[in-house]
């Protein structure tokens, strides 16, 4: 899809790298008609004034105002799209009876392919406003229905990889909702692939398919089996929840001895392109495993609250190299913001590392290492999550596709306060990060297109 190029003039924030703030003050940025930054210039440059000339002439210049930052678009790496509508009640149960008592009914609800379009209508609407530029999506066993997701998505301008659930072993899923069978599981997922290749044929697609077992519990051997011989075929994302629980890792342990990452591996469901929910009870060989293949941990600090009953190892990870991001994990979390996600994943982090137990001596109450610093979840929001799942975007770099939030500090109802003999741009930043809500949220683009504002 062609836009027209446009010239924008602003400060700028993003982190390029994991442990690196860098600020891009009153620079230039051309993105062209495919969406693309095309170029970033710094002031003084002898290019500038003649392409902010060129684009004022053109009617194509975008000026920020003074309060008003550049960020980029925020990707979430974990979402529940069919679970929207329960999204803030129905945690009172662990993660095994919560699935049963209310998730599973919700979701067989989405045969109704009309109410699949309202709900999920409603759930992008939501999401863009709240800066989610990219998203992956879990939907349902429905291909009618996730196919109306990657529908909505692609309408409304989301960058999307958008899963048809498999979930076919009848010990584990009610008979009003699952997959008849192996057989059907893995057949409804390729016709659900190629389907949405169809519906976006564009050599950079802005929705994509994700192969989506629900977790291994739900699956049956033969489903997994077939679901990695697709994953091979295809060479799609693939998405899954890993060691999300204690009962989740016990339960795969007893079916095969080994944990959730080492049995998705053998299955092949575990790629470059694959992202783990969760993961909070892998080790260290886990690790490994996950990082040699190239994995992706979606790491959602806020529903870990409530159904995991342990905190990700996330310094571990990091130090490790692996490629993690952030997910809300709507309806598991509450909230679908991903600011909110970056200080759950802070306030997470340092309770991990400093510890709860106020009887223990304060060397013995934490685990080792430093807490995250609001750099890196922010950058876990963007950069992190857009490197897991191998896209060109969650940072500003020429070639990057150009998904961008425009923050301002100065909205109505804003909780930003800035002082501008006080702040400097890095605490502007940190300010944006901890305190930035929707009602900051001015504009958003997704490859070149405003979608919000």
């Amino acid at each position: 899809m062609t836009k027209e190029p446009f010239t924008l003039i602003g400060t700028a924030f993003h982190t390029p790298e994991r442990c690196r703030l860098e600020v891009l003050q009153d620079h230039l940025f051309s993105v062209d008609a495919q969406g693309r930054i095309a170029e970033i210039l710094a002031p003084g440059r002898p290019e500038y004034e003649a392409r902010a000339n060129a684009a004022r002439q053109a009617g194509t210049l975008v000026l920020l105002a003074d309060g008003q930052f550049l960020l980029p678009g925020l990707v979430d790496l974990h979402i529940h799209a069919p679970q929207w509508p329960q999204m803030g009640k129905a945690l009172d149960v662990p993660l095994e009876v919560w699935l049963q008592k209310y998730t599973f009914p919700l979701e067989a609800r989405y045969a109704d392919v009309d109410y699949a379009r309202e709900v999920y209508a409603d759930l992008v609407d939501n999401l863009l406003a709240n800066g989610t530029t990219t998203a992956l999506y879990f939907a349902t066993v429905h291909v009618d229905a996730s196919l109306a997701l990657a529908e909505t998505c692609l309408a409304k301008g989301q960058r999307a990889l958008v899963g048809k659930v498999a979930m076919d072993d009848p010990e584990q899923c009610p008979p009003f909702y699952r997959d008849a069978d192996a057989t059907s599981a893995v057949a409804d997922t390729r016709r659900f692939i190629e389907a949405v290749k169809v519906l976006d044929p564009q050599e950079r697609p802005l929705v994509q398919p994700a192969i989506t077992p629900r977790f291994i519990p739900s699956c049956t051997d033969a489903a997994l089996q077939g679901l990695g011989e697709l994953a091979t075929e295809f060479g799609c994302h693939v998405q899954t929840h890993c060691s999300e629980s204690d009962w989740a890792k016990q339960f795969v342990e007893a079916r095969f001895g080994q944990t959730d990452a080492a049995s998705l591996g053998g299955f092949g469901l575990l790629t470059r392109h694959t992202i783990l929910a969760h993961s909070n009870f892998i080790n260290e060989p886990d690790m490994d495993l996950i990082k040699e293949k190239g994995a992706g941990v979606a790491h959602c600090p806020l529903s870990n609250v409530y159904f995991a009953n342990a905190a990700f190892p996330l310094r571990a990870a990091l130090d490790r190299q692996m490629h993690v991001g952030l997910g809300t994990d709507i309806s598991g979390g509450y909230s679908p913001s991903l600011f909110d996600g970056c200080r759950h994943a802070l306030s997470t982090s340092r309770t991990l590392q400093s510890g709860v137990h106020a009887g223990l001596p304060p060397e013995q109450r934490g685990a080792p290492g430093e807490p995250i610093t609001h750099q890196e979840a922010f950058w876990l929001a963007t950069a992190g999550g857009a490197e897991a799942l191998d896209l060109p975007t969650g940072s500003f770099r020429v070639g990057h596709e150009f998904d961008a939030l425009l923050i301002d500090t100065k909205a109505k109802a804003s909780n930003i306060h800035i002082n501008a003999a006080d702040d400097t741009l890095e605490d502007v930043f940190q300010k944006i990060v901890l305190n930035a809500a929707r009602a900051n949220i001015a504009m958003v683009w997704v490859r070149g297109r405003m979608v919000v504002g």
